[in-house]
């Protein structure tokens, strides 16, 4: 039961880990603390859900709502950053706060606050190991945040738009007169964001079947909590924060409820603030290695 538990946080701990990747690349590589990421999380659902309701294959439902996430990620782009980097972090921090409201809001007025049954389109099927249940959809996306992981990490290693990307965390001003292209490289940035986000709000509703308005509110304050305990600015403190949060939220349930879930995560992530400040995995990377 006990490793059945840890096998159902790792699955879910892997949704955490799409969003907590996209809040550390846009604060480690710009420093933009960007709260419309949740907002991406759900449009990408929501998109496909209200696609496929009106009767889209699922194929293309589910590309639009890819897509959704990658535009409304550079809507964000083009209004703040592109025009307040540079300015009081606070403006833009609000600004996000905004985005994060109105996507939020556009949605509800259009298709409700009510949560709804996502379709099932992946086979109901169980790979067993043993004793351990593993659904196919827990499998896919566990696999596919894994792969998203080792691939960012060698793009930003051995790379050539990697090194032009941790050049720019390390100081706009001398990428720019290095010759790197800025502008560009924040645009992909931006545009990455949209797509991993956009998908983790996918393969969490391909697995759990639920889809709403305010679904992205809550993976993204465990997303966030995943990245500060893993360490800001770390890829693998993404992952390591999220697959954590995802073995305690699940343990949590299973041994006092589901109403205790926040209060341990929370309580957690004080502690870890006060007695390593850095995050798990913060003290242990040097800044090149982290972005």
């Amino acid at each position: 039961m006990h490793v059945q538990q840890i096998v159902n946080g790792l699955m879910l701990g892997s949704v955490y880990v799409f969003v907590g990747i996209a809040f550390t690349m846009i604060i480690g590589i710009i420093n933009f603390v960007n709260f419309s990421i949740p907002a991406l999380f759900m449009l990408g659902a929501m998109t496909a859900w209200a696609l496929l309701n009106v009767g889209v294959v699922a194929p293309l439902a589910l590309v639009a709502g890819l897509l959704v996430g990658i535009v409304a990620s550079m809507a964000v782009e083009q209004v703040l950053y592109k025009r307040l980097s540079g300015r009081d972090p606070v403006i833009s921090l609000i600004g996000s706060l905004a985005f994060l409201i109105l996507y939020e809001h556009l949605v509800i007025h259009i298709l409700g606050s009510d949560q709804q049954a996502f379709p099932a389109l992946l086979p109901d099927f169980n790979i067993r190991f043993g004793d351990i249940v593993v659904g196919l959809g827990q499998l896919c996306g566990f696999a596919i945040s894994i792969l998203l992981v080792f691939g960012l990490s060698y793009l930003l290693k051995h790379t050539p738009v990697g090194r032009n990307l941790r050049a720019i965390s390390e100081s706009t001003e001398t990428a720019t007169i290095l010759g790197i292209n800025v502008r560009r490289h924040v645009q992909m940035m931006f545009v990455a964001v949209g797509l991993f986000t956009a998908l983790g709000g996918l393969l969490f509703s391909l697995n759990y079947l639920q889809v709403s308005a305010l679904m992205g509110q809550e993976i993204g304050l465990k997303a966030i909590a995943a990245m500060i305990i893993g360490g800001v600015g770390s890829i693998w403190g993404a992952v390591v924060g999220g697959m954590l949060i995802g073995i305690l939220e699940v343990t949590t349930i299973g041994l006092f409820g589901a109403d205790t879930v926040d209060i341990v995560i929370y309580a957690l992530l004080l502690l870890l603030l006060v007695v390593r400040p850095s995050g798990i995995l913060g003290g242990a990377l040097q800044s090149t290695q982290r972005i």
